[in-house]
């Protein structure tokens, strides 16, 4: 479906990133493992060469944009983007001073405009870009003020790089994970009263596995979603749907 196609995955390294690398590289696309931890993206590069695909390591800081351009350059041409790294930083608007704030933002904001900025440019027709914003960027929860304005703001970007990029034929969507059973969230499945909440709050009544991201992710990079640009898909078990 996606052979020879170049996608680059940032934040590669576990969670949803390693599925989404995993599920473009069994379709047939050369993944570009982005992350901070090189032995973990070595170790997820050997599993894909020996099972499923290529893939090979891109490690660059999000924060440089000049350190990203050149290892991007090195690499060639891109047609597909994940913007896929993020942060979180759960705490009350009061101990969030200006700089934890602007660090997200760097994170789960500009560095997707200028990962989209530097490689769009490259790209030809069909190029996609998808950006793992949240179901936080659509509804809000007490203590997480500068993560849910950070993921508010990717689905506005998803929208403005559609309308700029759509003349080039370059698609730009943009897919919103729920409750996903991530290390990431490790705390949070091991406590019974969210699984409670997630029984009573969505439609599937239970957490999301990383692996049933990858689908989303594959569906808009493929010819099958060539119609489909500025649109944010949440996959969340029907969280957004169900009251």
């Amino acid at each position: 479906m996606l052979t020879d196609k170049v996608a680059l995955v940032t934040g590669a390294s576990g969670g949803l990133g390693r599925e989404i690398a995993f599920g473009l590289a069994q379709a047939g696309a050369h993944v570009l493992l982005h992350g901070r931890h090189a032995d973990k993206l070595t170790a997820l590069a050997n599993e894909i060469e020996s099972t499923c695909g290529s893939a090979e390591l891109a490690i660059f800081d999000l924060e440089d944009e000049v350190a990203s351009a050149i290892a991007l350059a090195a690499h060639g041409r891109i047609d597909i983007l994940v913007n896929n790294a993020g942060l979180r930083d759960r705490r009350p608007i009061e101990d969030l001073d200006r700089n934890a704030v602007r660090r997200l933002m760097e994170t789960n904001l500009v560095a997707p405009f200028d990962l989209a900025r530097t490689l769009a440019s490259g790209m030809g027709p069909g190029g996609r870009i998808i950006n793992v914003t949240s179901i936080a960027g659509q509804i809000a929860r007490s203590g997480d003020a500068a993560y849910t304005m950070s993921k508010g703001g990717l689905d506005s970007l998803t929208r403005a790089l559609a309308a700029e990029l759509g003349s080039r034929q370059i698609t730009v969507n943009a897919v919103a994970p729920g409750f996903f059973a991530t290390e990431a969230n490790s705390e949070m499945v091991a406590d019974p009263s969210v699984a409670e909440h997630l029984a009573r709050r969505t439609s599937l009544g239970r957490w999301g596995r990383p692996e049933e991201i990858a689908g989303a992710v594959l569906f808009l990079a493929s010819d099958a979603a060539s119609y489909i640009t500025g649109q944010v898909l949440a996959v969340d078990g029907g969280y957004l749907a169900h009251f």
